[in-house]
């Protein structure tokens, strides 16, 4: 498809065989699909390219400062193989400011972690989504007593209401993929997960889908009591999960989805999580309410609750409304409106986050807390993955930029020197009518086969040419200049 499109830039007529045709429309087709499917399920992902530039950008540009030197050998080589001075010309400078560009590309690079250490502040804390889900089920017991022994400061869940009005934690829509609803209630396996009462969640196996479909390829790590224990779970209710907080002393963040059209517990479905929440003895302020429905009267009824809201908005406006929290996806927020949150005393957490280095981003960005589906890993950064103060990488850059600056020159040097060798001993080989013929490439085809004869004659009278090239040539050559010679 490429060579394709470089004829057509050419002006040039494709001819294509039918198959070809086909083939191409096909792929094309496809790729096209193919993007529009990865934007569809991907689009909140592309936002990771520019926080990965940040945090990649000082040894990008070595690598791409190495990567333009090691081009110079192939550009020295064109312009020393260059006939014409115009065309060297043109290749030096084309060259020369591409390079020029990617020695003063630090100018444009910013990165929170280029910073002085004193700055540094303490990791953000790390509040467990699902738990742990990587560990064990997600939602369940299990899995957030495996997260507070990974010593996260908070426990994140997704919390429905179901058809008699019991918070139960579930994330999806329907209860399929995460329990055995296909094999208890198979004709209500599509149905609202709102739509079980929850004697009828109760009944359900939240675990073993775990172990069958392992989808972070850990069971075979785990202990086969932990195995058996996965295989147990049921599903948990925000009740449930409220007193375990309360007993193992760490906050709760929960997002409570209304439950649908029709659902006897639409217009009740705040004050029953409300009612929960008082019931199950833990302190309000390690409880972060989200819900911006009633909010008002929330406050009212439970004034220690931590109003959390999710909707981003300037910091002024969020006090008024009584927010200290805010809780955002991590590519929400840029490292200055990280520093103004801060600045307005509201408390931030960004969630999302799985990574290291995307942990070790946040953190130097001055992130205080961030929720992740992976706290095992998270707590295993002890520091930044990479810090480096501004002067520090000042000098990586300058260095950087002299030693391939010395090595173009070098190879600049080299490849001209060379060439000119190879020219000068290419000459030595010739005798001056060779020299001429080739001094003469551009002449007219009439004076270039005159060249030639004359080269042929000069061949012979040195007694360079053998029996078989005078008779090869002795037809067209010798005879021909023999009859020119006689008929003058």
């Amino acid at each position: 498809m490429i060579l394709a499109l470089g004829h057509v830039a050419m002006g040039q007529q494709l001819n294509l065989h039918w198959l070809h045709k086909i083939g191409v429309t096909a792929a094309l087709l496809t790729t096209i699909t193919g993007l529009v499917s990865t934007n569809q399920i991907w689009g909140e992902e592309w936002d990771i390219v520019p926080i990965s530039l940040q945090a990649t950008g000082p040894f990008l540009h070595i690598g791409a400062v190495a990567a333009g030197t090691a081009l110079a050998w192939l550009v020295a080589g064109q312009v020393a193989r260059a006939e014409r001075t115009r065309t060297q010309v043109v290749l030096v400078l084309v060259y020369l400011s591409a390079l020029l560009a990617l020695y003063l590309l630090p100018l444009n690079i910013t990165s929170p972690c280029l910073m002085d250490r004193s700055n540094l502040r303490p990791p953000p804390a790390i509040i467990g989504h699902r738990g742990a889900p990587m560990l064990a089920p997600e939602n369940t017991l299990m899995s957030f007593h495996k997260a507070v022994q990974q010593r996260v400061v908070g426990l994140e869940a997704d919390v429905a209401i179901s058809l008699d009005g019991v918070p139960f934690l579930m994330r999806d829509r329907t209860l399929r993929r995460t329990t055995d609803v296909s094999a208890v209630f198979p004709e209500r396996q599509f149905h609202d997960a709102s739509l079980f009462n929850w004697t009828d969640l109760r009944a359900l196996n939240a675990g073993r889908w775990f172990l069958k479909d392992d989808p972070f390829w850990t069971v075979q790590a785990m202990s086969e009591r932990d195995q058996v224990r996965a295989g147990n779970q049921t599903v948990c209710s925000l009740e449930q999960l409220l007193r375990f907080a309360a007993r193992s002393n760490v906050s709760v963040l929960f997002n409570l989805r209304r439950p649908p059209q029709g659902h006897p517990r639409r217009d009740s479905w705040v004050n029953d999580t409300l009612e929960t929440v008082l019931q199950s003895g833990i302190r309000q302020e390690q409880v972060m309410w989200t819900p911006d429905w009633d909010r008002g009267a929330v406050r009212e009824v439970a004034r220690g609750l931590q109003q959390t809201s999710e909707e981003k908005r300037p910091p002024t406006d969020l006090r008024e409304r009584g927010i200290v929290r805010l809780q955002l996806r991590y590519n929400q927020a840029s490292a200055q409106e990280i520093r103004e949150f801060s600045a307005a005393n509201l408390s931030l957490t960004l969630s999302s986050v799985n990574d290291p280095w995307l942990f070790s981003v946040l953190w130097c960005s001055g992130v205080p807390s961030v929720s992740s589906d992976a706290p095992q890993i998270l707590r295993k950064v002890p520091y930044p993955v990479w810090l480096m103060s501004p002067d520090e990488y000042s000098v990586v850059w300058i260095a950087t930029d002299l030693v391939s600056f010395a090595i173009v020159i070098g190879i600049f040097v080299f490849q001209n020197y060379h060439m000119i060798r190879w020219r000068l001993s290419g000459m030595q080989r010739y005798n001056p009518e060779q020299i001429m013929l080739s001094a003469a490439v551009r002449r007219s085809s009439r004076d270039v086969n005159i060249m030639k004869e004359k080269l042929i004659f000069s061949e012979v009278s040195n007694g360079i040419g053998d029996s078989d090239e005078l008779s090869v040539y002795a037809e067209n050559g010798y005879d021909y200049y023999s009859n020119q010679g006689i008929a003058q």
